[in-house]
């Protein structure tokens, strides 16, 4: 099964905001997570396309953009054209996933969704035959640094036999809490993409340590 690293740039440094993603572009991270936040859906307001596009133009890797956001079909062409490789969505932000899912595909890239802490995986099953990425939260959305939340592991199983079971194509992917402490379990349970914030950019080695949490 494939590993894949997704560096939040939610956790870099915004002083240096170019250095970080050249050293990401370096790095054997394939994906870069853009964390977009609203201050509705979440009670934190991150960045949104002035910011995407100097990403866009520093790095050749997959945007790997979460909108944590209400109505995010409203944004999702947008997204779409300055830059993002994969758009993921919440399904507790929309009154319409198979709608927003088709609007994605239309804009031409992969479509995810991501479910909250306290959302169950069976919320996400109708939707995994036209899903590419189903992003597991194992903390709640809205602020970097938080500790993992202990279930999660479980939920990442249960959503990997689901997959399974129904012969999906989507990934799984997970994000909140990553440490080298548990990178390994989440891997073993069918996790393929691991979102990394706070243990990326506060190592004083980012890219060792990027290359570490693939191979633990």
């Amino acid at each position: 099964m494939p590993r894949i690293i997704s560096p939040s740039v939610l956790s870099a440094d915004f002083g240096h905001l170019a250095e970080d993603i050249a050293m990401l572009d370096r790095s054997e991270a394939e994906w870069i997570h853009i964390d977009v936040m609203d201050g509705v859906f979440v009670p934190n307001i991150s960045f949104g396309f002035p910011v995407m596009g100097p990403i866009r133009k520093g790095t050749k890797k997959v945007l790997d953009t979460h909108l944590m956001i209400v109505e995010p079909e409203k944004y999702i062409e947008r997204f779409a054209k300055a830059g993002a490789d994969v758009i993921t969505i919440h399904l507790e932000a929309t009154d319409d996933v198979r709608g927003a899912i088709a609007m994605m595909k239309k804009a031409g890239v992969k479509a995810g969704v991501s479910i909250k802490p306290a959302t169950p995986v069976s919320a996400v099953v109708p939707y995994l035959d036209e899903l590419d990425l189903v992003l597991i939260m194992s903390v709640e959305p809205g602020f970097g640094g938080q500790s993992f939340i202990e279930g999660s592991t479980q939920k990442v199983a249960e959503l990997k036999a689901e997959i399974d079971r129904c012969g999906s194509r989507a990934v799984i992917e997970i994000d909140g809490g990553i440490t080298l402490g548990n990178a390994a379990e989440v891997y073993a349970a069918g996790c393929e993409v691991l979102v990394a914030g706070s243990t990326v950019f506060a190592s004083e080695d980012p890219e060792r340590t990027i290359h570490e949490l693939l191979n633990v």
